[in-house]
């Protein structure tokens, strides 16, 4: 397993500013991003899109961890892994992100952070 990429949400003003600054100051790239329901700008470090930016209209800095939405991570062996998670009674919800072939998972720790584990290639049973 490895981390795939974060996640920010912020309101439209700020969240043009935060792809501005990971673009100058960290050397990403905006690039191709998914056809989601919401509006948002993918960044990439060569051919990974590490940050993702997402827009909330009403996300607010100041509680619990501020813009960072979610914590990404890639993996493979979708069935042991929902097996898993059943086991230690973790609610989830899931994705699939046809452009990609991608099925996603997505919880939250006992702290609140959110988790998305996805599974290039893998298909819900």
């Amino acid at each position: 397993m490895r981390i795939d990429h974060i996640n920010i949400r912020a309101p439209q003003a700020l969240l043009e500013e935060v792809r501005d600054f990971y673009c100058a100051v960290l050397g990403l790239e905006e690039g191709f991003r998914p056809d989601f329901s919401g509006h948002g700008h993918w960044l990439y470090c060569a051919d990974r899109p590490l940050v993702h930016l997402s827009l909330d209209p009403d996300c607010t800095a100041g509680g619990g961890g501020g813009h960072l939405d979610h914590v990404a991570f890639q993996a493979a062996g979708l069935d042991e892994f929902l097996a898993r998670l059943e086991a230690h009674g973790i609610r989830y919800r899931s994705s699939h992100v046809p452009e990609l072939q991608l099925t996603q998972l997505f919880f939250s720790d006992p702290a609140g952070t959110g988790l998305e584990v996805n599974f290039p290639g893998e298909a819900m049973p």
